[in-house]
């Protein structure tokens, strides 16, 4: 099975977004941020993405990375890398 590189970018910020939100429900703040860099340069990359839907979920990702670490935002990080994950397959 061949990826696009859309794909890839979707499915490498998805799984960026899996690390932030294990790694804040592990309270381990300097992986958070070594990873929360890492999705943030996905999240740059897929911005070129046409699809509405996937926009839309890139604006609020854009929005959760930027507020306080804490068990909310582990949740809607996950619930967003999932959400990615089921629109690029």
């Amino acid at each position: 099975m061949s990826f696009t590189r859309d794909e890839i970018s979707v499915l490498s910020l998805a799984d960026d977004l899996k690390r932030v939100a294990n790694f804040i429900k592990n309270n381990s703040f300097k992986n958070v941020e070594i990873f929360t860099t890492e999705a943030t340069k996905w999240l740059e990359e897929s911005r070129q993405i046409a699809n509405p839907s996937i926009q839309k979920i890139l604006e609020k990702i854009e929005k959760t990375l930027k507020e306080e670490d804490n068990i909310n935002k582990a949740e809607d990080l996950l619930m967003y890398s999932t959400l990615l994950q089921n629109r690029s397959i």
